[in-house]
């Protein structure tokens, strides 16, 4: 990878959050994390200089690499041209995904990323709420986002976060990633999480109403679920307490000892 970098002069770019990753060891536990065979394709966001790209063509059945940036477009075209390979540049955002991966209907579709920091949840989100049909997201985000995401109830960094991303998928914490296994070094640690997405979501219920009951509940996390919800909903405090005793929890409770189909069997009575 250092000498990728050296070779084609490629000077990374602060605005676009990035910093390539050089350890092959983390490489090799993000693809033990995916999982990934022959009938996998895999989408790639953020490939920079090909890092992991030349790993992951070696294990699927083909890579759909998307790149922001204009400058790594022809590192990575002369790197893997003529391969398993689909080089896309453009903000993932913006894309039209499900054209892009219409050619690749038959395979299973698998994320893996090493995601900028400053796009991490906006991506996250969009990929989870696109409706194609991911089987898992494999990703390289902030160690303190990572924590919010895999977070157990009644741990200090369980909140809507967790909850948020736990009704779309089942959160695996991977490994942690300290600064020296990038170039150059970002200002704080990263870690590997493994999105397994949810096939059905009903389970958990209503979306609109579930997730309006959890921000309530973890805007003001300091007070109890009867004072959070009746002040965040607008509701009678004797109203929510009610619901809370039928739900067989404790007037006193708060929001973060409960996990998501508790607060889904609330919101559905509320």
């Amino acid at each position: 990878m250092r000498t990728i970098i050296e070779r084609y002069g490629i000077q990374t770019r602060k605005k676009l959050g990035q910093h390539f990753l050089v350890d092959a060891h983390v490489v090799s536990k993000i693809l033990a994390a995916a999982n990934l065979s022959e009938a996998d394709c895999v989408l790639e966001i953020g490939s920079g200089p090909g890092g992991l790209t030349q790993v992951l063509l070696k294990h699927a059945r083909h890579v759909v690499a998307v790149e922001l940036d204009k400058q790594m477009i022809p590192v990575l075209t002369e790197l893997f041209g003529g391969q398993n390979i689909t080089i896309v540049q453009g903000d993932i955002l913006r894309l039209n995904l499900p054209e892009i991966l219409a050619a690749h209907a038959k395979c299973r579709i698998k994320v893996v990323a090493n995601l900028p920091y400053y796009i991490t949840t906006p991506v996250i989100f969009y990929l989870l709420e696109s409706g194609l049909p991911f089987e898992s997201i494999t990703v390289m985000v902030q160690k303190e986002v990572a924590k919010r995401m895999a977070a157990n109830p009644g741990t200090k960094d369980y909140g809507s976060l967790t909850l948020a991303v736990k009704y779309y998928a089942d959160v695996e914490f991977v490994a942690n990633v300290p600064v020296n296994c990038f170039m150059p070094r970002p200002g704080v640690d990263s870690a590997v999480v493994k999105l397994t997405l949810r096939r059905e979501l009903g389970e958990v219920g209503g979306k609109r109403r579930l997730f309006e009951v959890i921000h309530a509940a973890f805007n003001q996390r300091r007070k109890t679920l009867v004072n959070a919800l009746s002040a965040g909903l607008e509701l009678d405090k004797a109203h929510v307490a009610s619901v809370l005793e039928h739900c067989g929890l404790k007037a006193d409770i708060r929001g973060e000892a409960l996990d998501l189909t508790a607060f889904a069997q609330i919101a559905q009575l509320i």
